[in-house]
């Protein structure tokens, strides 16, 4: 193995630990802090001295050289194996939520499209937050459509990056940016990340309203619960999901099985629910760094186990027929 190809590797799998970022960011930049170089002059020692060389990154490379796995790598391979669900997760084809460092992920899109295209994806939806969202620097008007352009540009080859918008929920159940933009967009990703206490009634009519948009495409973490993480845990929020989800199925939403192990969301039960009510689903990574692309992995195990119908997962679909879905009502 190639020290930049361990590097790499493991900055992926930090990622999708979800450790601190400046585990995995020390990683990329000892990545690219070799980049190019001979392994004669990875062999120097005084590449030690180079500037995004440290002790862990300079034992990695020599470990590389030497022949062998990278005892961090092979750690990191150990710890990440696979969790069940292989069958739905062979036939996903791509990912609907996904963050930049336009919003509050952590890598260029570059890298971002690198990494969905590694792992096989036919597409990927670039759904950075919306205005409201200041604390993860939530995109103004401007600011998407400057993306927009940039989005469309990564298109060939097999793959195709969409523009997308992971957009918040108002108190009423409005969507937070402009309407013109949000039927321009190719992917609109509705979920709640304020006021997750709120009373039975009034989050209900909220989710309802969200849900039975004509700009809406996927109604995301629904319950906005954590299990379990660095931020803590969190209660699910408190609604009538029946309602909810008629009102998915009723306009053709997609109810998100969020695969980030610290929300699972929707729970187990909602999940039935959703299932019996007709919903379709999106499989998502909610991915705010490259290696986060493939927690699909614990998604499709949830779906899987629920015995979710594989033709009602939107991400399963190929590309002409997921966009017939997105332009139903644009």
């Amino acid at each position: 193995m190639h020290p930049l190809d361990a590097l790499t590797e493991i900055a992926y799998l930090l990622e999708r630990e979800r450790s601190s970022r400046y585990k995995s960011k020390a990683f990329r930049t000892a990545a690219a802090a070799i980049e190019g170089l001979s392994d004669d002059e990875l062999r120097d020692p005084g590449l030690r001295r180079r500037a995004g060389i440290g002790e862990s990154t300079f034992a990695v490379i020599q470990q590389a050289l030497a022949g062998g796995v990278p005892e961090r790598l092979a750690a990191l391979w150990a710890e990440n194996a696979p969790v069940g669900g292989a069958e739905v997760r062979a036939k996903l084809r791509g990912d609907l939520h996904s963050h930049s460092e336009w919003s509050d992920g952590l890598t260029p899109i570059e890298a971002m499209v690198e990494a969905a295209r590694g792992l096989g994806h036919e597409y990927l939806a670039l759904t950075d937050h919306s205005p409201r969202l200041t604390v993860a620097n939530g995109l103004s008007p401007e600011r998407l459509r400057a993306q927009m352009e940039i989005v469309r540009g990564h298109r060939g080859d097999g793959f195709t990056l969409l523009t997308g918008i992971e957009v918040d929920i108002l108190d009423e159940g409005d969507l937070d940016q402009e309407d013109a933009l949000l039927h321009e967009l190719d992917v609109v990703v509705a979920s709640a990340h304020s006021k997750l206490r709120m009373e039975r009634g009034p989050m209900t009519r909220r989710l309802v309203a969200a849900a039975g948009d004509p700009r809406v495409d996927v109604l995301g973490h629904v319950t906005g619960r954590l299990v379990e993480g660095a931020r803590g845990t969190r209660p699910p929020s408190d609604f009538d999901a029946e309602a909810v989800f008629a009102a998915c199925a009723a306009s053709g939403v997609a109810v998100e099985i969020n695969s980030r192990p610290e929300r699972q969301d929707p729970p187990d039960e909602l999940l039935a629910l959703a299932i019996e009510a007709g919903c379709l689903f999106s499989i998502d990574s909610d991915a705010h760094a490259p290696g986060q692309l493939s927690l699909l992995d614990y998604g499709a195990a949830r779906a899987e186990a629920a015995k979710v119908p594989v033709d009602r997962i939107v991400t399963t679909w190929p590309l002409d027929r997921l966009r017939e879905w997105l332009e139903r009502s644009r």
